[in-house]
């Protein structure tokens, strides 16, 4: 019996297992459907049956979702490693995103600048950070290095129990692991490069 055209696509997306490697990203960045959902627009609900396979999705929203995890369209796609690695991503393709998607008044928000590259060593943000006085926004951690550099403003980082202040061209490399915070400080907003690497294997 001859498939029908909308078989002919199901078996060919489905080909590439897109559900299981949006829900191996989600698993691998530790988050919940529904955090997803407020960052993407979609409900938990269909993300749900994305991963299951039982929707396709469509090329916009699949690449609303590879932006939220700082990844190219490639890695939902490619088969193979691509070599050599080169990947520009223009200014207006960035998207910002809030520090948390349920904070209502987030400590800082970020933009991916290197989401279009597969496979990288390092992720690195354009932080942007308004002023807050006395206040921090929630102390986190994760694996690895992290490197800051300040472009403009003053930013005040938390860490071991200390503020910090770093102005416009100062730089701070620290073990993302330890419990550290952000924040704005002075009149004007802070912007800062920010720079992720994993433990070294």
């Amino acid at each position: 019996m001859r498939e029908t055209s909308e078989e002919t696509i199901a078996r060919v997306v489905g080909a590439y297992d897109l559900g299981r490697k949006l829900r191996d990203l989600r698993l691998r960045k530790k988050i919940a459907l529904a955090d997803l959902g407020r960052h993407t627009g979609l409900s938990a609900s269909m993300l749900s049956q994305l991963e299951t396979g039982k929707l396709i999705p469509t090329l916009p929203t699949l690449a609303r979702i590879a932006m939220v995890f700082d990844v190219g369209l490639e890695h939902f796609f490619s088969t193979r490693r691509r070599k050599p690695r080169f990947a520009v991503v223009r200014r207006e393709e960035r998207i910002r995103f809030p520090e948390r998607p349920d904070a209502p008044r987030p400590s800082y928000s970020f933009e991916c600048l290197a989401f279009a590259a597969q496979e990288k060593k390092f992720e690195a943000y354009l932080a942007d950070f308004p002023p807050q006085d006395g206040t921090h926004s929630v102390l986190h951690q994760h694996e690895g290095a992290e490197f800051v550099y300040v472009v403009e403003g003053t930013l005040v980082i938390r860490f071991d129990d200390e503020d910090h202040f770093l102005h416009a061209g100062d730089g701070v490399y620290f073990d993302g692991a330890a419990p550290h915070g952000y924040r704005g400080s002075g009149r004007q907003p802070a912007r800062a490069l920010v720079v992720t690497a994993p433990p070294r294997q």
